[in-house]
This record gives structure tokens, sequence and C-alpha cells, in this order.
């Protein structure tokens, strides 16, 4: 690996930043630790163009910890509903009553307690500290992973054990050295814009990149090798049956346990792929069924999987369930998109009974 740790390499992404980089976006341009918290719960592996109508929702409603500590998980999910990654959400939440009940309702300054927060990791508690505080602490985001992997030449893939901790190390000692008012702020946002910018996944600009002259991946024209592919595994497909059951113009839902996908959001109640659905619904719910037309089935894909949803429309005869310990409910159709729903439900929903 070439490429000695260059503290010029701090200067340059400064100055490139406070002239190139992004300077407006609405968790800018303030100290607020609330503020800053939650834009970086929901910029973890989301674009900042979705993140924002959904961070300006956010806050007009819940518009500090007090309030979002306040406020019911059910509440909280549905105004994520849509931006996928929900334990983000549940850990904002459980977060909130945490800060309240152990630090008087005003987030904590120190590493150690925001780490312990539900939902934090290093990087996400340095980027806290460097634009809440001002404190000189190392970022490493995929964004920043990717620039350093680059500019050192560094072999790996991302996610690797001994290329992370490469990583970290580096990142450590390319902090500036001169602690003045503003610099750690320009130099963190500088490498996340530079990396969203300029340093891109694919057809990265080169040319106009600021660490350019001693990147190693550009000297050895192999930047399109760093950082290395992970290597490839096949994506388990699995599949389930989703019940969409209507009676009056209300739709029968069901919440999800807490724990696990979706975990505490309202979902079609699922049944088992080719098992008899009218059976099923007559043991499971005490209901009988009528199927209504036949729906194509639809994909959704997470980190590990892939789901394969097979939607079953049908009309029931009643609205008296046999059981009901809570977790089913009859919702008007009017109100299930101000639930927290997953986005395919979402998606089926829409298309086949909202806008009726």
């Amino acid at each position: 690996m070439s490429n000695k740790p260059d503290f010029n390499f701090s200067f340059q992404i400064i100055h490139w930043q406070k002239a190139h980089g992004r300077h407006d976006f609405p968790w800018q341009n303030t100290r607020d630790p609330y503020a800053i918290w939650l834009s970086e719960i929901m910029l973890q592996q989301t674009r900042v163009a979705t993140v924002i109508p959904y961070y300006q929702r956010f806050l007009q409603c819940y518009p500090d910890i007090k309030s979002l500590s306040l406020a019911s998980l059910d509440d909280v999910l549905a105004l994520w509903s849509g931006l996928g990654y929900y334990s983000r959400g549940r850990n904002l939440h459980k977060s909130a009553d945490l800060i309240v009940k152990n630090h008087g309702g005003k987030f904590p300054s120190e590493s150690n307690s925001i780490k312990k927060l539900p939902g934090i990791g290093r990087s996400t508690a340095a980027a806290i500290q460097v634009f809440a505080f001002g404190k000189h602490h190392a970022i490493l985001d995929g964004n920043v992973k990717r620039i350093l992997t680059r500019y050192f030449g560094a072999k790996g893939y991302l996610g690797e054990k001994k290329l992370d901790t490469l990583l970290w190390k580096k990142a450590e000692e390319l902090l500036p050295e001169n602690k003045v008012n503003g610099d750690i702020e320009a130099y963190s946002q500088g490498l996340m814009d530079l990396g969203s910018t300029i340093c891109t996944r694919n057809k990265p600009k080169c040319a106009v990149c600021p660490i350019h002259l001693k990147c190693a991946a550009l000297q050895k024209n192999k930047v399109g090798e760093f950082p290395a592919a992970r290597p490839r595994k096949l994506l388990l497909v699995k599949e389930t049956t989703m019940l969409m059951i209507i009676r009056r113009k209300e739709i029968l839902l069901e919440r999800r346990p807490s724990k696990g996908i979706w975990g505490g959001l309202w979902c079609l109640p699922e049944m088992p792929v080719n098992e008899d659905i009218s059976l099923y619904c007559y043991q499971k719910f005490g209901l009988k069924i009528k199927q209504l037309a036949h729906m194509p089935s639809v994909e959704h894909s997470f980190t590990h999987f892939k789901l394969r949803i097979y939607p079953k429309s049908m009309l029931a005869d009643s609205k008296n369930l046999a059981t009901n310990k809570g977790e089913q409910e009859w919702i008007p159709l009017f109100r299930v998109l101000e639930l927290g729903i997953p986005a395919p439900v979402r998606i089926l929903l829409n298309l086949n009974f909202i806008n009726e």
C-alpha cells in the first residue's frame, strides 16, 4: 500500500469544502445535537434527497427530545413509513426516552454516553460530536471508506475487518492538526461531500478532486478497482402470502412483533404459501372469505434476502374475529396510509384499494 499519512490532506479537504461543498442542508448551520442526531440516523444507508422531506416532517412533529419521548411508537413509525430500516425509528424513540431518564432530556456530549444509545455506532457518535460540539473525532461512513481506500490503495472489500481497522487508523491520522474553529466541521463535511459528489462509486470525477495528485488508485489507473468488490453470495428468496381482507371499506391489518423484520409496524396478515386460504382464514380469524381477482406477485429486497409476496385479495363475511389479542385490527381504508406500514404493503394498498 502506497501513500503515507499526509496532513496536507486535511487542508485540501477543508479548502475544497468551503469553496465547493454543500452548505444548505436543513440540518446544517446548527449546533442543536438533537437535529444533528436525527439527520445522522436518517442518513444511514439512505440518500440525502430521500431524507430531506422526512427530516423536515419529523422535526415539525417532534421539535425536541422531550416531544419525541412523549410520542407513541405508532406515531413515530407512521412518520418513518417509507424511509426503510425501521429499527432506526424504534431506536430513536427508545433513545429519546433514555435521554430524558438518564440525562435530563439533554443530549449527552461524551462519546461513551452517546455510543450507549441504541442505533449509534462509532462513526455516527463521532459525527454528532463533530457537528454539535466541535470535537475532534474521525468519521468513517461508507463515503469516507471509499475515499481512503482509493487514496491509500488499500486492498480488501468494505466490511472486511482487516480493512476497516486500517481505515480507522488512517482516518485518525488524517485529522486536522490545527484545531481552528470550524475546521473539523468543514473537514468532516468535506469528506462526506467529496464521497457523494466527486469520489463516487461509479464514474468518479477524479480531475476535479482536491486530493487526486496523491491518490494511489489514480496513480495506478485503477480507481475502478478500489474498494474491491465484496464476494458475491446468492440472495436467498423467501416466499409469503399476504392477505388483503376487506369488509365494508375496512381492511384487516396485523401488528408485527417488536423484534425482527418490520418490527412494530402494521402489516397485512401473512400465511405460508400453498396452504388453503379459506381454511386458514377461518381457523386463524374465524372469517369466511370470498376470493377476488388474481393479483401478480411482487418482490422486495432486503440486505440478505429477497421476499416474494403473493397478495391475495378477498371479502370477509363479517368483522367479528375469533380471537384477538390486539394484534389485528380493522382499519378504514382512508386511514391506512397514516399508519406505520412497510413499503411493499404501502405499494399494494395504493395500487388496489386506497384510490377506489
